[in-house]
Formats: C-alpha cells, structure tokens, sequence
C-alpha cells in the first residue's frame, strides 16, 4: 500500500511539474576515464543546476533552459573539461564525456593505482554524508585476500581474526553486531547461526569495485548502522570492451603448502550501447594453518567470598593445546547486465555468488579440572582428533554460501525521478558428517605445570604412560554432526525524487522498503558406543599420528603428542554393527525457527542554497515484526519440547539532519545528527531453555530490545589535487540498551538455585566519544624528487563509557563497551613510477573488552595486534603486471586475555604467507 500511494503521487507531481516546467529540456550522460571506465563522484555544472555522477558514472540535469547551455565537469586528478549542448524543449540530450588524466596524474597512470585513488576520492568528496571511499583499484595497493582485509585500511576501522584472514569488523568503537554490511545497498544476511555479523572473509577483495563506509547514514538508507555501514559496490559494465586476469601463488609457512588463486573479468557495451555486460570470477585456493594454546583461569578463594582479589593466587583450572591443518577455497561469482531503452528508463540486474569451503584437521589435547593437591597438581586428561568422512576428505567441513539477486530500475517520469530495487539473498552454513574420536584417562592423573609465565601457561604429564596414548586411557566417545543453518532475505524499495525549484537546488524525497526475513538452524547428534571397546581402542592406537613438531609457535615447550588419524577415523562404520548410536538431544536444543519483517519509510529533503552549502533532513520509520520459536531441553528429564511461537513488534522514529558547506570546491566541513539501530542477534531472542544435570539453565530473552543510538558528527576534509585528503573529525554516540550475556554462578531463578546460569540482556547504556584523523598524499609538495613517494596514514581514537550498567553484581563498574578499541591505526609508505609501485603497510590495534564476566577476572579481552605487510607490483607493459605479496611479516597471533593482560586465553599463531602472480587488463 505504501508503495502504491508513492507511485500515485509520484504520477500526479510529474504531470504537474510538466506543465509548470514545460521551456525547459533535461541533459543526461555518462562520465568515463580514457579506460572508458566510469568515473563516480565528477561534479556536473550547468547554469545554476549542480549534480554528480552515481557508481557508475551516470547523472541527470532536469529543468535546463532551452537552448544553448555550458556544461563544466571537474575531477580531481583529470583536467577540466567544459561542453556545449543544445537543450530543446521537453526533449532529453544525450552525452557522453571523456576526462583526460592531469600531467601529474600521467605521470603514474601506467600502473593504475593513483587513477583508483582519483575516483575513491572524487566520490568521498561529492558525498553529502560522511563518507570514506576506497576503489578497486586502491584497494589492488594492499596484499588484501578478502574484503576484510581490505576493510582494515579504512579510518575507524578494526577487524577480528579467524585462520589467519580477517573475519569480522568493528567500525568505530562499535562491534560487528552494531553495524551492517550491504552489497549494492542492499543488507545481506549472515551464514552463522546465531548473530546477524556478515563473513568478511566470504568475499574475495578483486570481485569489488567500491567500498563505501558510510558513518553518517541519511535518512534514504537502511537504519541498522550504529557504528556506519559498508557497502560493497559490485563492477558495472565498462563502455567498451575491457578484459582483465590474474594468476598467482604462494605459499604459507605454517602449513608448508603453498596457495593458488585466480580471476577474470570481461565486460562490454552491445546493441549500439545500450546493453551492458559484465561477468567476473575469482578463485583462491589456500592451505592454512595455526598453533593454537587456550586456557581457563581460577583463582584460589583465600577469602572465602565469590570476589578476585588481585592478591590471591590465580592458575589455570583448563589448558588446551590444539593443531589446526585447514584448506580454505573461496570461489566467487558475479555478473551485471544492464539495459537502457531510452533516456529515461533503464534496468539493471545483479548477481553475486559467493562460496567458501573449509576442510580442517584438529587435533586438540586437553588437560582440565587442574588443581593442587597437597601439593602435587593433578588433571584429567583427553585427546580429541576432528574430522570428517570419506565424503568431505576425512576432514570437517564448513561449506558457506552467500548468494545475491538484484534488478533495479531508474525512470525519469517528467521532472521526477522514480527508483525501485527487488532483492533475493541466501546465506547458508553446511556441516556435514563431522566426526570426532576422544580418548580420556580414567578420574586425575598427576601433572607437570609451569605457571611461572602466564602469558604462556604449560603443563604435561608427569607418567610417562599418559604423554601419550596407552592402555592406561580409556574411550571418551565418537559423535558425528550434521548442522545447517540457513537464513533467507527477500527485499524490495522504491524511492522517488520530487523537485521543488526550477532551479534544481532543491529536492523532496520519499521512499519505502520491505524485508521479509527467515532464519533456521537445524543441526542433528549421534554419540556413538563401540559394542567392544578394548577392540576399537586397540585398533586406534594402531591408526595414531605424532603431531609434536620442533616450530610449535606458541613455544617449542608445548607437545601436543599423538592422536587417532583422521583417516582412521573416517574408515569408522559407525552405523555397522560394531557400533550403538543414540541420538543427542541436548545438541538439538538450540535448533530454532525465526521470521522478521522490517518496513520502513521516510521523507528526506535535500536543499543546496548554493554551491557552498548544503542541507539534508528527514525523518525515517522502521517497524519490525519478529516471530521466533526454539526448543525447551531438560537433560534429567530426557525431554525436548518445542518452545511456544512468541511474537512481537516495535517502532523506531529516526530523524536525522546533515549540513555540508565547501569552503572551497576542495575544502569541506561536515556536520551530522543521525539517529540509528542494531537489532539484537538471533539466537538471544529465541525462546529456548537448556537445563543440564538440573543444576545449568541457559535461557533466551524474547524480551530484549533493540540496541539504539543518537550520533553527532563533524568533519573537516581537505582535497589535494595530486590526489590526496587530509581530514580530521570528532564524533559522539549515546547508546541505549546494549546488550551482553549475564552468566552467574549459584543464582536463584524462579524458586531454584542453579549452578550456572545464563541469558542476553540489554546491559545498559553507553557513551562513546571520538576523532579520527587521515593523510594521503604523494610528498612531492615536499621537493619535486620525491614524487613518487607517497603515504597514506590514519588514526582513531575512542573512548566508551558504560553507565546505568544492568549486570547484578557489577552495578557501578568502570566499564568501556564491548567491542571498542581506543587506539587504531594505519600507516603505509609507497613509491609509485612509471613501471613499478611498491607498498609497506602497518595496521595497529589496541585490545578492548569483547565479552563481559561474572566479575572482572572472567571478562574477555581481544588483545592488541600489529601487522606488518608488503606488496609490489611491476608493470611488463600496459597490459602485462607481476606482483609480490607478503603478509603478517610480524607473525601477529590472535589473542584473547581473561580479566588482565597477562592471563592468556587464546594464543593462536598463523605464520607468514607469500603470493607472486601476474595480473593482465586489455581494454579496447
């Protein structure tokens, strides 16, 4: 209905405005570099009209006078260029414009890298919003594998770390589940299981042309972007025929095996233009590897209260030493086909698809309920190899799909302009068949610790007959997994642009969106009980690998021994007859179902009082409708019940105001007030209750409300015309209801105590307070020797503060918010020539709180991380370029602390990793 009403007005004010504008014409064309690539961001000026080109390098000019008029183009980096055109009277004119790159710019066009820069910059600069833009072919300067990667070079950005690529992203100071990522402007969802954060590692950095951070959202974008939103700008057709491929490899030092990966690109214009084409595809293939050592830290109660005292004993009640060996192949897909049937009407179809397989060997040896006995330490002991069957190479897998529909349309309906989009997006997470094999010794063995170094806690058998496996273990289990998430987004938005002057300087927008929303995870258990167990013991202990190795990252002193082999374990017919299978339920208890409908609309004026200034203000509604259903788990019992459907509903009233004024063309100021959300993770709202031994009960919270923020920006930007920024700004955030998870020991609930006991929470609120500053700039205003020499740096420092904390028994704490490092930040020296360019890249993180405790000494800490990368790239000619990557140079680990620095809880290396390739581009 609400669409229905925009099209009719929409309707009316084009017949209406006809006739009120009717000696007048419109000019529309498209802007391209010499590459006849498009060129986002040129500013457009004709008479007293203003406008810049979309992502494509496309733009509109409504309301011209008839007859002769100059049109003027500027882009930073390219000469000036000004055109003639004849307007006629209700006519549409037609151009197409080709920017020549500046003497300075030529200078270093051969290896394309400054060109990338040029046009990221243009768009940032044109943006009416606070923006930060990085290109394709910018993003090409770093030795970024996938997106997040890439995302890391960003002001105010910092990422998380899995295997050794950057998985998740905090934008600044906020976590990743109080932003959003979208791809073409459309939100994707999510292939994990119970949080909304997206995969970076899902996409490959070479199958995107923009990313675009927005950190100041306006009211015509989705709302759910606390900390800003990223949006990945998929290629557009090129107006020519353009070819492009790579070919590279590598190796990683931790796994000893070497990586291949690949992509090819090929676009062109048919049909006398007005159909567009392009279709990519890109290929990596990686063997990874990590030496991993977790701990879980006690502390002795000397003084018989729940409370850590810093003065009192702390250990180690669990260590783990764990291997991973783990192939990762990303394949990923795209294509773009648009149509023009005329000046006013045109169609765009989008698809991106994206898949990431990981086959992975662990092997993890166990040492837990540590303690000292008299003065002798003691722990039991297992051994635990996970795997897979036959099917999925005797290893785990972990098969995640991203996949994304579009077609979208533009239409000039008299002097209004009208655009819809239609989205389908599917992310799913397949684990099929994962095995594990576990032997354990039989109650407490007596240990070797050394707890002297708590950053680097050890401990080991002191009988020799348990260093390894013996008839002195005992069989633990065999299980075997299947789970499979899915989550399912179907979206559609009309917007339309209504003129209020005949001068173009001032415009209403209106528009609404849809998403409808599915979510489930189904996972299925089975435990295994050999029917003689002395026989499949004796037949693993003849199928065991050595997996100690003299390079153990974390310390030569860490021997994690000998395991089942995975091979081994796929040969295991555990549905034969050897075996008794029964089904788990208490893993089937977090299976759940999960719709969500959002509508949102607004009304969004944009008024230019003239070339210097400029207002944006409008309010936008969002109403999601959410439906969830789980399970109920009650392990004494032996019972799984599905819970009751719980439906619910809520309103967010969203204005927003943003205020831009040029100083000069290249100097602007910035000013935002925005009011944003984060909707809570899946999993929190789900109804669901887990009681374990009838003494743990983990419970959902239906009843949680949306995180929300009121945002103040400002930012000042200073355009060089070498290609280059200086900017700098301060932003504040007043979050409300953030939530954490409470966990409690010995608590009372609805008339029991329980042991453990756990569910989300909206924890409180919180402020945030922040700047951040940038420099990017080749240095030859220096002295005219060092104009190939260039440096790229920006900085961001935060500061969060947690108040009314709604957490029983931490009232009052001197918190910062989850998910906030204060210090981030980037610094990149490159030389840039006619053949070569060459880059050394620093990326610096300080560590944040990432998961609130009981009490402080349980909180979890992401340590602080610094890398340290290289690339260089030789060009053999225009067409023909040879690189060389190097990454993590320093060896950087991710680590995770408990309560203090000190205290380590992951400690988990990846090595360093190499890639040469060549790269080929043919336009013609």
């Amino acid at each position: 209905m609400n669409k229905l009403i925009i099209l009719t007005v929409a309707l009316l004010l084009s017949a209406f405005a006809n006739q009120l504008y009717a000696q007048s014409g419109k000019i529309t064309g498209r802007v391209l570099d010499e590459s006849q690539l498009p060129l986002p961001g040129a500013i457009i000026y004709a008479n007293e009209s203003g406008t810049t080109t979309n992502n494509d390098g496309y733009f509109t000019l409504m309301g011209m006078p008839v007859g002769q008029n100059e049109i003027t183009i500027t882009y930073i980096g390219y000469d000036q260029q000004k055109v003639n055109v004849t307007v006629t009277e209700g006519e549409i004119t037609n151009l197409t414009i080709t920017m020549k790159a500046d003497a300075e710019l030529r200078q270093v066009v051969v290896t394309g890298q400054l060109v990338g820069q040029a046009k990221a910059l243009n768009n940032q600069l044109n943006r009416d919003n606070i923006t930060n833009i990085i290109a394709a072919d910018q993003i090409g300067r770093f030795p970024d594998a996938n997106i997040g990667d890439a995302m890391k070079r960003i002001p105010g950005i910092n990422v998380q770390y899995d295997q050794g690529e950057a998985r998740f992203g905090n934008i600044r100071g906020t976590a990743p589940q109080l932003n959003s990522i979208t791809i073409n402007g459309e939100r994707i969802p999510s292939a994990e299981a119970e949080i909304r954060s997206i995969q970076l590692d899902l996409i490959p950095s070479d199958m995107i042309q923009t990313i675009e951070v927005n950190k100041a959202v306006t009211p015509d974008m989705d709302a759910d972007a606390i900390g800003g939103s990223v949006n990945l700008v998929t290629r557009a057709a090129p107006a020519g025929e353009r070819i492009s491929a790579t070919l590279g490899s590598g190796f990683n030092f931790l796994a000893e095996q070497p990586t291949f990966n690949g992509s090819l690109i090929y676009g062109n214009r048919y049909a006398k233009g007005k159909l567009g084409m392009i279709v990519s595809a890109s290929y990596f293939n990686n063997n990874l590897g990590s030496d991993n050592v977790e701990a879980e830290w006690t502390f002795d109660d000397a003084n018989d209260n729940d409370a850590f005292d810093e003065g009192e004993d702390f250990y180690p009640e669990e260590i783990q030493i764990r291997q991973y060996y783990l192939q990762r192949v990303r394949q990923s897909y795209s294509a773009a086909i648009d149509y023009k049937f005329n000046n006013k009407h045109s169609i765009i179809f989008r698809g991106l698809l994206n898949d990431r397989k990981d086959w992975e060997t662990r092997y993890r040896s166990v040492f837990k309920d540590i303690e000292n006995d008299g003065g002798q330490w003691v722990g039991e002991l297992e051994r635990q190899t996970k795997g897979g069957n036959a099917d999925t190479k005797d290893r785990r897998l972990e098969d995640q799909d991203m996949m994304t529909y579009s077609l979208s349309g533009e239409h000039l309906l008299g002097r209004i302009k009208l655009d819809w989009t239609g989205s389908y997006s599917k992310a799913s997470e397949d684990r099929p068949n994962e095995r594990y094999f576990e032997i354990a010794t039989d109650g407490p063995v007596p240990l070797n610790v050394d707890f002297s170094d708590s950053e680097f806690p050890n401990v080991s058998a002191a009988q020799t007959e348990f260093n390894d496996p013996s008839n002195s273990w005992e069989f633990s289990e065999i299980t075997e997994e299947f789970q499979y998430t899915e989550d399912i987004d179907y979206n559609s938005r009309i917007n339309v642009t209504i003129p209020l002057t005949e001068k173009n300087n001032s415009f209403l927008k209106l528009g609404t969106r849809t998403r409808s929303k599915s979510k489930s995870r189904t996972n299925d258990f089975y435990e295994y009980s050999p029917m003689d167990e002395d026989a499949v013991l004796a037949d693993a202990y003849n199928n065991l690998t050595d997996e100690n190795k003299d390079n153990f990252l974390p310390g030569d002193e860490y021997n994690i021994g000998q395991f089942v082999s995975p091979s081994h374990l796929s040969s295991l017919n555990v549905t034969g007859a050897d075996f008794e299978g029964e089904q788990d339920p208490s893993e089937l208890a977090g299976n759940f179902n999960a719709t969500e409908n959002i509508l949102g609309t607004y009304a969004m004026l944009d008024h230019r009082f003239n070339k210097k200034f400029k207002l944006i203000t409008g309010v936008r509604l969002e109403r999601t409708a959410l439906e969830y259903e789980g399970f109920v788990f009650d392990d004494d019992a032996e019972t799984l019940n599905a819970s009751n459907k719980i439906s619910s509903d809520y309103l967010n009233i969203l204005p927003a105001l943003h205020l831009k004024y040029n100083v000069r063309p290249t100097i602007v100021l910035r000013m935002a007030y925005t009011n944003t959300l984060a909707r809570p993770n899946y999993f929190d709202l789900v109804p669901y209750r887990e009681i374990v031994d009838g003494v743990e009960l983990s419970i959902g919270n239906p009843d949680l409300d949306p995180t929300t923020s009121m945002n103040f920006d400002f930012m000042a930007e200073k355009y060089f015309g070498n290609v280059g920024i200086l900017s700098g700004g301060v932003f504040y955030k007043d979050i409300t209801n953030f939530i954490v998870t409470q966990s409690f020991t010995d608590y009372d609930f609805e008339g029991t105590t329980w042991d453990n006991f756990a569910q989300p929470i909206n924890g409180g609120n919180a402020n945030l307070l922040g700047a951040e500053v940038a420099f990017q700039r080749q240095l030859d205003f220096i002295h005219p020797s060092l104009k190939g020499l260039g440096i790229y740096t920006n900085y961001t420092f935060t500061q969060s503060t947690v108040k009314d904390f709604n957490f029983e028994g931490r009232e009052g704490e001197d918190l910062n918010l989850p998910g906030s490092p204060q210090n981030t930040l980037n610094a990149s020296l490159s030389y840039d020539a006619k053949k070569f360019t060459t880059r050394l890249s620093f990326n610096y993180a300080s560590s944040f709180i990432d998961e609130v405790g009981s009490e402080s000494f349980s909180d979890r800490y992401y340590d602080e991380v610094t890398y340290l990368d290289f690339n260089f790239n030789y060009s053999v000619n225009k067409k023909w370029v040879v690189y060389l990557n190097a990454n993590n140079l320093l060896n950087q680990q991710l680590r995770y602390f408990q309560g203090a620095q000190n205290r380590t809880m992951q400690n988990e290396f990846y090595g360093r990793t190499f890639n040469l390739g060549v790269k080929l581009d043919i336009t013609k």
